[in-house]
């Protein structure tokens, strides 16, 4: 049995097409090669498209009230920033009372409000009256936009609710500072 040699086809593709078609294929496929390495060096790594990352569901927790609560919203609200103790006061850091205008180291005020009274002078019921965030905005009318974002901000402590527990912590700011930042 003869067997004939297969002829390669792209021989004969070669032979058929002229000299001047052969050399525009050769500077288009020159061209593509450029354009890739081009694009595969700004981008080295694929962008992922066709990839799609698969999300577990969140889990919900009922809370009972008719609503759930999810559980991303949780892990926010557990990152606060960490408030650091100032260091021990030296003598020359000493602080003068606005009332008495005597030299003292701490003072509840001073510590939590930046106000310069001493704890002899402060009085809880007039003038360093601690009243809720509720209070402030109906007797100042303000919104919470006010209290919260315009400058100077408003310092402020958080209490545990006294009328019932699980309702959240307060808000109390100082009296005194409420109309002076508006």
């Amino acid at each position: 049995m003869d067997t004939e040699p297969v002829p390669d086809p792209q021989l004969d593709e070669d032979k058929k097409l002229p000299a001047a078609v052969r050399a525009r294929i050769e500077r288009n496929r020159q061209r593509a090669l450029m354009l890739r390495q081009a694009r595969l060096a700004s981008r080295p790594y694929p962008t992922g498209e066709g990839i799609s990352a698969v999300k577990a569901p969140s889990k919900t927790i009922d809370s009972g009230g008719g609503f759930f609560i999810e559980e991303e919203e949780t892990k926010e609200k557990n990152v606060e920033a960490i408030v650091h103790k100032p260091g021990p006061v030296l003598e020359f850091d000493y602080l003068i009372c606005e009332e008495c205008g005597k030299d003292f180291m701490d003072s509840y005020l001073s510590n939590h409000f930046d106000l310069a009274v001493c704890d002899g002078c402060r009085d809880a019921k007039e003038n360093h009256k601690l009243i809720t965030r509720t209070e402030a905005k109906k007797e100042y009318l303000l919104k919470d936009c006010d209290i919260d974002k315009r400058e100077p901000i408003l310092k402020y402590i958080l209490k545990k609710n006294p009328h019932n527990s699980h309702w959240g912590d307060m808000k109390l700011y100082l009296k005194s500072q409420v109309p002076r930042c508006f």
